[in-house]
């Protein structure tokens, strides 16, 4: 856990001013010629119009955890996560962005520059979410389990180095990519090239993994579509899923996915089947989770999660169900309670309670 003296809001106070810094340095640099101060144009004007093309976000997710699964027995408060996040606009059309993680193991989540060539095409460079799933791109802050994703997208994107071989990645990676909207909104798209190392590190191997997905908007209250990931992986860790792969050695890992989004006045549902293929251990997945709007700012949660790291065996099936309500006490701001029962098939069953705070501005 990160500890400062001060605490936390002294850190965030010091980051803030750090980053704010930093940003205004950098858009100082690029816009010099455009903004420099004149007689007609005082420091202080050019100041203002630089701070009006910086954006400073930031979250905090703090809880508390209750488990009592034979391998992990826990009862413990804890920092989920705390995010500081700032967008330069450089032009109308080109932007850099960065995403800084400050609990357990401060790091560069995302780091890149992105430029719209025309209405519906932009591309960007640097590091940032794998396109896989509807799932893996959405902020934890809008999720609905306190875990984030489901175990098939954690598994299979990355996120919480639940797959050794891949490892824990928060499902980013580093490379270029294409995308946009087109048809008057009715289909989005995504088309990259990753390294498919996971975040800061450099490829493992010379081969690069193509990862595209398509989400269509039929109705107003529906979206449905698919994604993959095709590539090769070099192994930073060992699985007992796939003992035959070792650390620094390539193997085949593909993954795809079919997703569909509902949303209605008092119910919103999410739902995807994901598989995935690592070397000859073919794995699958599949969730729903749904939302029930019961007052304003009142949600009743509910979710279905099932993974098999190996169709071949029984013995590495894993299914759990949730159970929760959340509170939108202030815009972007929640509080959070859930219940989760996991049942693997290989031991008995256990509980998970949840407790989460999320505070963003």
């Amino acid at each position: 856990m990160l500890r400062l003296r001060g605490g936390l809001p002294y850190f965030y106070t010091v980051m803030k001013r750090l980053l704010l810094a930093l940003c205004i340095g950098a858009m100082t640099a690029v816009c010099h010629a455009q903004e420099q101060p004149s007689p007609s144009r005082p420091v202080a004007a050019t100041l203002n119009t630089l701070k009006e093309r910086i954006t400073l976000e930031g979250y905090m997710q703090l809880g508390y955890t209750y488990q009592d699964g034979p391998a992990e027995r826990s009862n413990t408060f804890n920092i989920a996560r705390a995010i500081l996040m700032a967008r330069g606009r450089i032009t109308d059309h080109w932007s850099c962005y960065f995403m800084f993680s400050l609990a357990n193991s401060p790091k560069v989540l995302e780091a890149y520059t992105e430029y719209t060539i025309v209405p519906g095409l932009t591309v960007r460079v640097g590091q940032f979410k794998t396109m896989y799933s509807f799932e893996n791109p959405l902020s934890p802050t809008v999720l609905e389990l306190i875990n984030c994703n489901s175990q098939a997208v954690n598994y299979l994107a990355g996120y919480d180095g639940s797959d050794p071989l891949y490892g824990l990645h928060t499902g980013r990676d580093l490379g270029v990519m294409l995308y946009g909207t087109v048809f008057n909104g009715v289909l989005d798209y995504h088309l990259a090239l990753m390294n498919g190392q996971g975040i800061n590190r450099k490829d493992g191997n010379r081969q690069k993994d193509v990862v595209g997905s398509v989400k269509l908007h039929p109705a107003e209250w529906l979206a449905v579509g698919g994604s993959f990931i095709r590539g090769r992986g070099c192994a930073v860790g060992e699985s007992t899923v796939n003992p035959d792969i070792h650390v620094g050695q390539n193997y085949t890992r593909n993954r795809w996915a079919v997703s569909a989004l509902l949303k209605f006045r008092y119910i919103d549902v999410r739902t995807e089947y994901l598989r995935g293929r690592d070397a000859s251990i073919h794995s699958e997945g599949a969730y729903a989770t749904a939302s029930v709007h019961v007052l304003p700012r009142v949600d009743l949660i509910a979710s279905y999660d099932y993974l098999n790291r190996d169709r071949d065996r029984g013995s590495l099936k894993q299914t759990n169900y949730v159970g929760g309500l959340q509170w939108w006490f202030y815009p972007k701001c929640r509080l959070q309670v859930q219940y989760t029962r996991r049942v693997p098939s290989a031991s008995n069953a256990s509980n998970l309670a949840q407790v989460q705070l999320q505070v963003r501005f």
